[in-house]
């Protein structure tokens, strides 16, 4: 028997999301200033034109921020 502790749900998404959001973010500001790895490029649909380095950072910065509440609320 296994008596390890469930996720809660909400922590399970919350944490998906956060690597979605973390990942897609880092290899967008590596395809901005390299030109290369383009990872989860649904991702550009979400950056305004001309503010594409900054979107990818909030982004980064948001997923953060939902992975730790996300972390919390598991708890």
């Amino acid at each position: 028997m296994s008596t390890g502790s469930r996720k809660s749900p909400l922590a399970a998404v919350s944490g998906a999301l956060c690597f979605v959001l973390v990942a897609g973010g880092a290899s967008g500001l590596l395809y901005e200033w390299l030109g290369w790895f383009r990872l989860f490029g649904f991702l550009r649909l979400l950056v305004p034109e001309g503010y594409e380095v900054y979107g990818y950072v909030v982004m980064i910065a948001a997923g953060a921020v939902i992975g730790a509440a996300g972390e919390r609320a598991g708890r």
